[in-house]
């Protein structure tokens, strides 16, 4: 997918993601671009369907090559009807969530293994990766406090998974950060938001420099 603008975001529970891509978003609109901002698991209505299955409660515990194929499900969807038309049609996506996620929950923190997964959606999605990824750093405890927003906010199936298994997703994805760094950008997640905007701006900039 080189040439075309695939950015997704990527972090452990609690890292700003939401924030920082509508900054973003703001940043490729005043260059002119057409935007598409999106989601996984979701950004289509049987994509939403699964993501209910996946983050409620209700669900229980699944086991983890459930969690795998379901988020693979939902990312045939969202890849075929919805992100590669609008890269086809010359848009930006920006994605909040997609395959490193994957690879980080179910392939470490579930333990399937990274190949496991990569080679699971190789199978089905063929040319399907991002062509930079932000990866937003903070420690799996403090994005945690954040996500609960000082104990108003439920926290969903994922988020109340026990620190050890957000240390393994932390792990994990530094671990892919280290392989693919032309791919995965790392940004400082603490800070004030305008600040960690300038930083993700800055990484765009390094791998899109014809934006600048």
């Amino acid at each position: 997918m080189t040439g075309r603008f695939f950015i997704t975001f990527e972090g452990p529970e609690g890292s700003g993601k939401s924030t920082q891509i509508k900054k973003l978003q703001e940043f490729f609109e005043k260059k002119g671009f057409e935007i598409i901002l999106t989601r996984e698991p979701g950004g289509t209505k049987p994509g939403d369907a699964i993501r209910e299955v996946l983050i409620s409660k209700a669900s229980g515990k699944l086991e983890a090559e459930t969690e795998m194929f379901l988020m693979l499900a939902q990312r045939c969807e969202h890849l075929r009807k919805v992100i590669n038309p609008a890269l086809n049609a010359g848009k930006v996506v920006l994605c909040d969530r997609y395959f490193d996620s994957s690879v980080a929950y179910q392939g470490y923190g579930r333990g399937l293994g990274a190949e496991k997964v990569r080679k699971a959606h190789e199978e089905f999605l063929g040319d399907f990766l991002p062509s930079l990824t932000i990866l937003l750093q903070i420690a799996p405890a403090d994005g945690l406090k954040r996500a609960n927003h000082g104990g108003t906010k439920q926290l969903d199936r994922m988020e109340c998974e026990e620190i050890s298994f957000h240390e393994r997703v932390f792990d994990g994805y530094n671990q892919m950060a280290e392989k693919e760094p032309e791919r995965i950008a790392k940004v400082d997640a603490v800070g004030n938001p305008d600040e960690i905007s300038k930083r993700i701006i800055a990484a765009v900039l390094k791998r899109f420099p014809e934006l600048a």
